[in-house]
């Protein structure tokens, strides 16, 4: 069974900084891509950053030089660094990932459980 599990968020003021950081865990044979999606109070689910297998990167045109995802492909943990945070950046983020895993042997989508950032003076 595979499992991601967010980590990293909190209060931070305006202009402040987090790391997020996503850890999948189970029989995986393949990690295909790795995103981190988010939902602000009130308002869809949007993707934030995405990072494929060969570490090519796309982001939303809103965070794009603020925010940066890495990955670790040993670790199977993908990291989004967010700097110049800004009150709209406030929401749950949800890592998501496609993955091929030993049960399943085919690409699924796997998602975390979420974790609150809170941009707020």
């Amino acid at each position: 069974q595979v499992r991601l599990v967010e980590s990293g968020g909190g209060l931070v003021q305006p202009g402040g900084s987090l790391r997020l950081s996503c850890v999948a865990s189970g029989t995986i044979l393949s990690i295909n891509t790795m995103s981190w999606y988010r939902q602000a109070p009130g308002k869809q689910l949007e993707l934030v950053a995405i990072i494929d297998s060969a570490g090519g990167t796309d982001y939303l045109s809103s965070v794009e030089g603020r925010f940066t995802i890495s990955g670790d492909n040993a670790k199977k943990t993908v990291y989004l660094q967010m700097n110049s945070l800004k009150f709209e950046d406030t929401a749950v983020y949800y890592c998501n990932a496609m993955i091929v895993a030993l049960g399943t042997l085919r690409e699924l989508d796997y998602w975390g459980q979420g974790t609150r950032v809170t941009v707020s003076s």
